[in-house]
């Protein structure tokens, strides 16, 4: 059973409402950052390419690399197996990601198969491809496969707005926001989409001082 999908705008905001009555403290964060966006991308291989460029860089990064990978037509698994390292340098992966990339295209994943196994088994799956974490894997989970469940509790930025958000002392550990994550199931990833919302009205407010 996959549990409950976000699909549409509908679902995001149904997950809302769910969420500000469950716990009010989300209400400024929603009242601050307007309606929040849907966030959906195709599964398949190119977006989950996608997640393993993003890694641990910024995101004005991960999409520079993205842009030239797109123009060098180096984003399907066919045309990575098949490409040098030099080309996939040139478009700015790291010689990690350059592994990871085709560790990925090589795998044999079934994406078909993916879109269908419980959370749980798609973070496992994925996890078991060589240069793909837990949080890429929930990443891809969330946006690729609409899961309305999952949250990505090792993401700084969802880490900063929760600790900002609910007034904490110190930015929670990934297993302290888990822990607190718990409490908006089976919407945990809108309660992801509200705590990025709110990160970036934060970051508009440190730029206006």
């Amino acid at each position: 059973m996959t549990g409950r999908l976000i699909n549409n705008l509908d679902d995001v905001a149904e997950g809302a409402r769910w969420l500000c009555e469950k716990d009010p403290r989300f209400i400024p964060a929603l009242r601050a950052s307007g309606s929040l966006p849907l966030r959906r991308r195709a599964a398949g291989f190119s977006n989950l390419l996608n997640a393993i460029v993003a890694q641990q860089i910024s995101v004005a990064a991960a999409q520079s690399v993205w842009v030239k990978m797109q123009t060098a037509d180096l984003t399907t698994a066919r045309k990575i197996a098949a490409s040098s390292d030099d080309n996939l340098r040139q478009c700015g992966l790291s010689r990690q990601k350059i592994l990871y990339a085709k560790s990925l295209a090589t795998s044999g994943l079934s994406y078909r198969a993916l879109a269908v196994l419980p959370d749980d088994q798609v973070i496992k799956t994925l996890c078991e491809i060589k240069g793909i974490g837990v949080w890429t894997a929930e990443i891809y989970a969330m946006f690729s496969l609409g899961r309305a469940d999952v949250f990505a509790a090792g993401d700084l930025a969802l880490q900063e707005a929760a600790r900002a958000l609910f007034a904490l002392n110190a930015r929670p550990s990934e297993k302290m926001l888990r822990e607190m994550a718990q409490a908006w199931s089976p919407w945990r990833a809108v309660a992801a989409r509200a705590l990025w919302a709110y990160y970036r009205v934060m970051k508009n407010r440190e730029g206006t001082l």
